[in-house]
């Protein structure tokens, strides 16, 4: 560990910070757009508003964590990096899946295009990324290659290189919210027991990459130790809020299986009875 690498790129730069802007209102207005005409083609069914308001907060996150002061702050502190990583990675994502974009598209697009989404959604390749197994390895299993090996210090010192990671963060966090608690359609989804579990392995490999960070244990990150065991506890304490706001969308998800059992009804007054046994 050592000094962390400057660079004036990233969304330091007002053009960036503009563009970034304009992406988020186009992404805010697009949805606005679509859950009124899902009102009007449907009034019965509607928009939940709910769905709305979650997908707005989740760019609200999204901006707080890429535009300045954070934005710039995270390029030149691991502190800054760390809570963006949160932002990114975990708090949005969630916020995003929850308004279910793509059920709010099937509900808008004509019916022939719906239906070619949705035979996309059940091919094979589509089943094996929304597996939990993935969307874990994607997810929590890509920061220990992060940390622990040279890729964060190659990929800090260049703006795209930071650009990519932001990518990652935000591919692989809306993935895996989506596999353990997405309302959206996810036909390989397994049941809520087996996402339990694999939350749970996320949680506890969470965790470990969180002290293994805090203690300098195989982790290669050219900053400050004081920065680095600071942005640990924030990797700690907010992985586990983010976590608990997971488990709690997951819980609410929660449909027990209806077993009914067969009951034998003696036969009706008059009814044929079988001839008792010889």
């Amino acid at each position: 560990m050592g000094a962390m690498h400057h660079h004036d790129g990233g969304t330091s730069l007002p053009g960036t910070s503009l563009t970034a802007l304009l992406l988020f209102s186009l992404a805010g207005g697009t949805y606005l757009l679509a859950a009124r005409q899902a009102r009007r083609r449907n009034r019965a069914r509607g928009w939940s508003s709910w769905r709305t308001m979650s997908f707005l907060t989740g760019l609200g996150l999204l901006a707080v964590g890429l535009l300045p002061p954070l934005g710039s702050a995270a390029h030149t502190d691991f502190r800054g990096h760390m809570a963006q990583h949160m932002l990114i990675g975990m708090y949005a994502p969630l916020a995003l899946v929850l308004a279910a974009p793509v059920t709010l598209l099937l509900r808008t697009l004509p019916a022939s295009t719906a239906r070619q989404v949705t035979a996309v959604l059940h091919s094979r390749p589509a089943r094996g990324a929304t597996h939990p197994a993935t969307a874990l390895a994607l997810s929590t299993g890509s920061l220990g290659v992060l940390y622990f090996t040279p890729l964060y210090n190659t990929a800090s010192s260049h703006p795209m290189g930071h650009w990519l990671m932001h990518v990652h963060f935000l591919a692989s966090g809306c993935l895996f919210a989506h596999v353990i608690a997405g309302p959206d359609p996810a036909p390989a989804r397994p049941t809520v027991r087996a996402r339990l579990v694999y939350l749970g392995v996320a949680i506890a490999a969470h965790a470990l990459i969180a002290q293994a960070v805090y203690g300098g244990f195989f982790v290669d990150i050219r900053a400050p130790i004081d920065q680095v065991q600071q942005a640990a506890e924030i990797m700690y304490y907010g992985g586990d809020i983010a976590e608990l706001l997971l488990a709690g969308a997951l819980v609410a998800t929660w449909r027990p299986e209806r077993r009914t059992k067969a009951v034998m009804m003696p036969p009706a007054p008059g009814a044929g009875a079988a001839p008792a046994p010889r």
